[in-house]
């Protein structure tokens, strides 16, 4: 895999393109317009924490010189972001009329030709950068989602190996259970009865030995069968399974704004903090599929011997991206909680965002 260039670096590179940008149109004589293009070019620094702001700083540099890099990296920061594409729209328009116009003897004569094809060629490539922008945006969503689906197709391999090794200890409890168990009863039985019966001192000793060890080993086979059968527990467990305390870090790394509230008491069943965990990755992904640009507000509450597992999101500020999707998440969430004995409900709401809703017993019922 292509290792990626440190965001220092790259910062480093715009800075320096733009301030040879602007040695390129350096002119002693202006020192105004020189002083405004090396401002834009040094708030590049600024461009990941803040990149409107960042865009606004080196627009007065394309008014006043020649040097436009920095504003044209700037405008490419910001539409690979997540911001509304009219937004977008109207700063490639104020950089081509900015880049068109002169000051401080502003000259904007649309009646020109001269004027027109210089306003259409600084519109194109604003434009250029905007989409340059929302390219990069585009295949990192992608990028994420496909992530995500290699994660989730590895993780439902893990669950039809974890499947098909369960039903194989099962149907070899049931065999033990069934005939190894009645096999070796029936010795004891039978060395019991030859306890009792035989006359010869040694032959009673040799019955008391085969029935001591029957008796031992239909109570190691018991345990064993236990073991066999308690599919569901640690014995089966082939990775580790997420809990309450992996959620803080779910929302922090989902890529989205997201509040947590969270009052959940200590030492609930695994199952339970799983089913908990998986709802609310499920929700964020949703969010961040289906919901560009919304606020994702999740509620984790205790009540009455049920935990409430509730996740809002508010309306997208953007078109959701036509990504990949199986359709399967809400339908698994669905059947994990009523496995657990619990209920799931999911709808839009009035403010045309989204609300994922799974209450679950506090016990595990499995």
């Amino acid at each position: 895999m292509t290792r990626r260039p440190s965001p220092l670096l790259v910062d480093g590179v715009a800075v320096a393109m733009a301030l040879l940008d602007v040695w390129a149109h350096w002119d002693i004589d202006e020192p105004l317009r020189m002083a405004c293009a090396l401002a834009a070019a040094v708030a590049l620094l600024l461009r990941r924490p803040q990149p409107l702001l960042t865009f606004l700083l080196t627009l007065p540099a394309v008014l006043l010189s020649d040097a436009v890099f920095a504003c044209l990296a700037a405008l490419y920061t910001l539409a690979s972001c997540n911001r509304p594409r009219a937004l977008l729209v109207v700063c490639a328009l104020a950089f081509a009329v900015s880049d068109t116009t002169s000051l401080p003897s502003p000259e904007l004569d649309l009646t020109r030709t001269p004027t027109l094809i210089a306003l259409g060629y600084s519109a194109a490539t604003a434009a250029a950068a905007v989409f340059l922008g929302q390219l990069v945006r585009t295949r990192r969503d992608l990028s994420l989602r496909l992530a995500e689906i290699s994660e989730a197709r590895d993780h439902q391999q893990l669950l039809t190996a974890q499947a098909v090794l369960a039903k194989e200890r099962a149907q070899l409890a049931r065999e033990m259970h069934d005939v190894v168990s009645h096999q070796v009863s029936l010795i004891a039985v039978r060395a019991g009865a030859l306890q009792v019966g035989a006359g010869d001192p040694d032959t009673r000793e040799a019955a008391a030995t085969i029935r001591r060890l029957s008796v031992q080993t239909l109570d190691e086979l018991r345990h064993m069968v236990g073991v066999l059968r308690a599919s569901s527990g640690h014995p089966t467990e082939l990775t580790p399974q997420p809990a309450l305390s992996d959620i803080q870090r779910l929302a922090d790394n989902s890529g989205i704004r997201t509040e947590l509230r969270m009052a959940l008491p200590e030492g609930l069943p695994p199952t339970v903090q799983r089913a908990v965990y998986r709802t609310v990755q499920e929700a964020l992904t949703n969010t961040r599929k289906h919901a560009p640009g919304a606020t994702a507000h999740i509620d984790l509450s205790h009540a009455d011997g049920a935990v409430r597992v509730r996740v809002t999101n508010t309306a997208p500020t953007q078109p959701p991206l036509p990504l990949p999707g199986a359709h399967h998440g809400l339908l698994g969430l669905r059947q994990r909680a009523e496995l657990l004995g619990g209920t799931m409900t999911s709808g839009p709401t009035g403010d045309g965002g989204y609300e994922l809703c799974v209450v679950l017993p506090a016990q595990d019922t499995g």
